[in-house]
């Protein structure tokens, strides 16, 4: 029962530090001292801004840049509005592009000595159409203005502090691409604060620095308030299709660091983004996080120097460990050295095998990838599709769905390692069922089928026979030195995920001889790092289910905790209580699922989502009205239905797939092109968008190898090859713009188009109004023109 007990204690002490380390202040009041950041103050600037939606091109996006202006003019910073083009090519398809016309904001806190490399805040003004961005990115925005007026309070600095407020963030990191690609403030630039947000609440993570980061990372460690960053979020943000402003300056060669909160991830580019929304606590986070730091550069008489990359990352508690990559190597052989030495000392105690050591490494292995079978198997009885919009059923629900999922994966872990001790093999039916239960909801889920049949394997080959629990235990560490081991080789950066609680276990496997005894003295060091240990994996368990709607990320988390719970969690044979927590953990999580699945999660605070628009096809002389929200609502079927068109599923190149209903033609204008050649043999297509539009996306396809060269005299290069296309979104459809081409001899050239109106068309029946549960989403309620244009050459 002692032991029960520690592992019940542990589990409790982990949730306080972990819930602790993932609130946010309290915002600070207008009271604050004048040199300190006070949430209630820049909440009024958000106010000002994110009141309405203020997409790129909107009346009301102006409107904001415009606010912005006076707010810096009133600072001080003497601000211009830098006009400029910017376009930004896909990092994962040479072919697609967006571009748009911008109007970034610029003003200068001036330094000492005007000559030396400044500082940056960057933050962006935009939202996204439907959404007035209080969080994203009007808290950027707001805070960037408060730490100025800090910054200002303190004194003159050593360096200028450039406030670089930028457009188009959203439409692509157009302001970002047009600043650091032309205009001559770039050059001046020495190291770059950027913050952004995601969702609504949550800490702050700074997730990422520019190259050679080592000296920032130190700086960090010094000036920062309870700060949250690791080298994992930098590794893998690299790898994802996400990107911020700072992808664009990181990729210039500027030093910094980015921010952003995340969390409440409902009110991600959503409606109910509003000031009212917004957790002032975050707010106050983003602000003393960045305030700090940005001073000590600030009044630094140099700028923190490239020096080589380091791996950091906060321990339980608060505190920012960094080290040279090579250290990573020896936590891993100081781990194997506690390994040995521990197992040394047990097989003193009571004698085991290299077999049952290979049987806790078995039942390691099966523990988690059953874990991850268990989950997956979760997610997919929610009933809900994976995609953006679909997920928002679960994000309304955000804290029940994650509890669910943190049941049942601890659930299952407990249950793998107490089957250890009795040997059975039993637990491999869990996995086994997860496998094929996975497919009673939607079809055959290979995914959920191969985990299950993985998990069982290893199951077979792991219990059949008592395992004591130094042997188990033992193997379990083994499996988490060699996986480390790989780690450290193959990602450097993240390798600290496995090593460090790899490391807190085999110390503590040392301490109390691999947990053969059972003295209260032996216990309580178990309590310790398995409390500890458990708190690191809560935290990247909280990351990973924030980052990405993948349960099966979750694995990492049950792995690591497995380093440091496995001797609390394998119970005496013969021990009942024990051995009922797993499947008490499992059921109580698969209950809250079936609540998740059952529950309607949307009212007045969390709307759902409804995404309609109005099809017009110039060419075909057709119309259909749409949706492309998966599960459509009474109000959505009125609207599809209400020319008399029978809904059914509609696939177009510019649309996707949809589920469309026919409906009148209306002759709306239509963009004009020409195309026309330049005195040096390019080709040169003009677009005219119709009045209303939102954006023009363009498609192009030529039977001649050709390339397009600029966008509005912004350098573009896409390749159009024979058979293929290359596409372009411009932005900015209120104005016309060129597209310049270089083709390598004599041709023809498709153009296709989808314009996108900033409104329903007129001539339509007009929509019905929405009740209180149901949203507007992105550019829902406008018209898609659609066509298509040749010209030769």
């Amino acid at each position: 029962m002692g032991r029960l007990l520690a592992l019940v204690a542990a589990l409790i002490v982990a949730a306080v530090i972990s819930w602790a380390d993932a609130r946010p202040p309290a915002p600070a009041p207008l009271s604050t001292p004048a040199m300190e950041f006070s949430a209630e103050r820049a909440m009024a600037d958000v106010a000002a801004m994110a009141s309405v939606p203020h997409p790129l091109g909107a009346a009301a996006h102006d409107a904001s840049r415009d606010t912005v202006f006076r707010r810096m003019t009133a600072l001080g910073l003497d601000p211009q509005v830098r006009h400029g083009v910017g376009v930004n090519l896909s990092k994962f398809d040479a072919s697609r592009a967006a571009a748009g016309a911008v109007d970034n904001l610029v003003g200068v806190l001036p330094g000492k000595d005007r000559s030396a490399p400044a500082v940056a805040l960057m933050a962006h003004y935009d939202s996204v159409p439907a959404s007035p961005g209080s969080a994203d990115d009007a808290a950027g925005v707001a805070s960037a203005l408060e730490i100025v007026r800090a910054l200002k309070v303190r004194g003159v600095p050593a360096r200028d502090v450039v406030l670089l407020i930028t457009d188009g963030e959203e439409a692509g990191l157009l302001g970002a691409n047009a600043f650091f690609a032309g205009d001559s403030m770039a050059r001046h630039i020495g190291f770059v604060f950027n913050m952004e947000a995601r969702g609504s609440s949550g800490r702050v993570q700074m997730f990422q620095t520019g190259a050679r980061n080592g000296a920032a990372v130190a700086l960090l460690q010094k000036t920062a308030v309870r700060p949250q960053a690791s080298s994992l979020t930098g590794f893998v943000y690299a790898r994802m299709p996400n990107d911020t402003d700072f992808t664009v300056s990181r990729k210039a060669g500027v030093a910094g660091l980015n921010y952003a909160f995340i969390g409440r991830q409902f009110d991600y580019h959503s409606p109910s983004s509003t000031p009212a929304t917004l957790d002032q606590g975050s707010l106050q986070d983003l602000g003393q996080q960045v305030l700090p730091t940005v001073a000590a550069v600030a009044f630094a008489p140099n700028l923190p120097a490239a020096t080589p990359d380091v791996v950091y990352s906060q321990a339980p508690g608060g505190m920012t460990l960094a080290y040279p990559p090579m250290v990573g190597w020896l936590i891993v052989a100081a781990s194997a050295g506690l390994l040995a030495w521990a197992v040394v000392r047990a097989r003193r105690i009571e004698a085991f095998g290299w077999l049952d050591m290979a049987r806790g490494a078995g039942a390691a292995l099966f523990a988690v990838l059953s874990a991850v079978a268990v989950m997956h198997f979760a997610r997919r009885a929610t009933g809900v599709p994976f995609g953006y919009l679909e997920q928002r059923f679960l994000l309304a629900q955000a804290p029940r769905w994650e509890t669910a999922l943190v049941l049942v994966g601890l659930g299952m872990l407990l249950v793998a390692i107490a089957e250890v001790a009795r040997g059975r093999r039993k637990a491999i039916v869990v996995p086994l069922l997860a496998g094929v239960a996975s497919c009673a909801f939607g079809g055959l889920d290979q995914i959920g089928l191969g985990l299950g049949l993985a998990a069982a394997v290893i199951g077979l080959a792991a219990y059949g026979r008592p395992v004591s629990r130094p042997a188990a235990w033992a193997g379990a560490l083994v499996l988490g030195l060699v996986l480390a081991a790989a780690a450290q080789a193959a990602a450097a950066p993240a390798a600290f995920v496995i090593a460090w609680p790899l490391a807190l276990g085999a110390l503590a496997a040392v301490v109390t001889a691999l947990a053969a005894g059972r003295r209260p003295a032996a216990l309580a060091p178990l309590a310790i790092a398995g409390a500890l240990g458990l708190a690191f994996a809560a935290s990247l368990a909280h990351v990973s289910y924030l980052s990405l709607d993948l349960p099966e990320l979750l694995g990492l988390p049950v792995l690591i905790a497995l380093f440091v719970v496995w001797p609390l969690a394998q119970p005496d044979e013969g021990a009942p209580p024990a051995r009922l927590v797993g499947p008490v953990l499992i059921l109580a999580g698969l209950a809250l699922t079936a609540t998740v699945r059952f529950n309607h999660p949307y009212d007045a605070r969390h709307p759902q989502a409804t995404f309609v628009g109005y099809q017009l096809d110039r060419d075909a002389r057709k119309a259909w009205r749409f949706s492309r929200t998966p599960a459509d609502t009474p109000w959505t079927a009125q609207v599809l239905k209400a020319d008399g068109g029978t809904p059914a599923k509609l696939s177009h190149w510019a649309l996707g797939k949809v589920t469309a209903a026919s409906a009148p033609y209306l002759d709306l204008p239509a963009p004009q092109m020409s195309l026309s050649k330049d005195a040096n043999g390019d080709l040169r297509l003009h677009v005219a968008p119709p009045p209303g539009a939102r954006s023009a996306y363009l498609r192009f396809k030529s039977d001649t190898a050709a390339s397009i060269l600029t966008v509005a005299g912004a350098p573009a290069v896409l390749p159009i090859k024979p058979g293929k296309d290359a596409r372009v979104l411009w932005a900015t459809a209120s104005q016309p713009f060129d597209v310049t081409l270089r083709a390598a001899g004599p041709g023809k050239l498709d153009v296709a188009y989808e314009v996108t109106t900033t409104a329903w068309p007129a001539g339509a029946a007009p929509l019905p109004e929405r009740a209180p549960d149901l949203m507007a989403f992105d550019v829902s309620d406008s018209a898609e023109l659609t066509g298509e244009r040749h010209f030769a050459w």
